[in-house]
């Protein structure tokens, strides 16, 4: 069975990775970790891997020598960090791969290493670039993708490996059941000293949490250690209408965007902030 990360371990690994002085290693697992990539494929990629279809980006992954390429959908963040490593391309330089070091193709070993520091920073043990793979495929089967999705990202040709993941997810399922069931059934047998309509604190802060993450048909379960690009796309959105009354949550918005860095989502709410300030005045 292949190993994995479960989330807490997977957001631990890119906050680590996100802290990296080397731009090529904060790329390399940002690359492993949301693509699902094999590391062969990743150095195989060419200076014009990023192509648009639509109003999307995809990244262009040659397969064989055949050229059977397959597109594997780019994230939003990391597609700035792609057109950041190539805005820093030496110029001039004719290689025709994505990643070069001193005008040399970068080899497997730095993956490697980029892969194993980050997990050492996290304090995660020995972590492998193939694991990021596996890792993907198993927070998207557990979060309902389906098989052939998975098999089309991953770039399998069949389905046997599919259902490798799929006995995955019900071994996950399975170990969180047993995890929690004593302490379910220490419910039943404990005195009963609060009324049925107690709620304790740890209870509240779940639910609290709970409808903060909620959506319109469903709820967000993004680790709060990894930042979300579309917190803030209701905001951004053209029909979008926020009236006087709603100053305050705004500006807690527009400064939990400073305190993080995210530039554009405070541009966002700094404009919104403007708007709303000129209907008044």
């Amino acid at each position: 069975m292949p190993r994995f990360l479960d989330d807490a371990a997977a957001a631990k690994l890119l906050a680590a990775a996100r802290q990296d002085p080397d731009p090529f290693a904060r790329l390399a697992i940002e690359i492993l970790a949301r693509t699902g990539m094999r590391r062969s494929e990743m150095l195989g990629l060419t200076i014009d891997a990023v192509v648009q279809i639509g109003s999307a980006y995809w990244l262009r992954v040659p397969v064989g020598k055949m050229h059977i390429d397959r597109y594997v959908p780019l994230h939003p963040q990391l597609k700035t960090l792609l057109d950041d490593w190539l805005l820093h391309r030496p110029e001039g330089l004719r290689s025709n791969p994505l990643f070069t070091d001193h005008a040399r193709p970068v080899n497997a070993s730095r993956i490697e290493a980029a892969v194993r520091k980050a997990a050492e920073r996290a304090g995660l043990g020995r972590v492998t670039p193939h694991q990021l793979r596996h890792n993907l495929a198993t927070q998207a089967i557990n979060r309902g993708m389906s098989l052939e999705a998975i098999a089309s990202l991953l770039g399998h040709k069949s389905l046997s490996m599919m259902r490798v993941y799929a006995r995955i997810a019900d071994r996950t399922v399975a170990d969180e059941y047993f995890a929690v069931s004593e302490k379910v059934e220490a419910l039943y047998d404990a005195p009963r000293q609060l009324p049925a309509d107690a709620e304790g604190t740890e209870m509240a802060k779940l639910r609290r949490e709970m409808h903060r993450r909620m959506l319109g048909n469903g709820y967000c379960a993004r680790p709060v250690e990894m930042d979300c690009h579309f917190e803030s796309i209701c905001e951004s959105c053209t029909f979008f209408v926020t009236t006087i009354e709603f100053r305050p949550t705004l500006e807690r918005q527009r400064d939990d965007a400073a305190a993080k860095g995210q530039v554009a989502r405070e541009q966002i709410f700094d404009g919104l902030l403007s708007r709303l300030n000129g209907e008044a005045s």
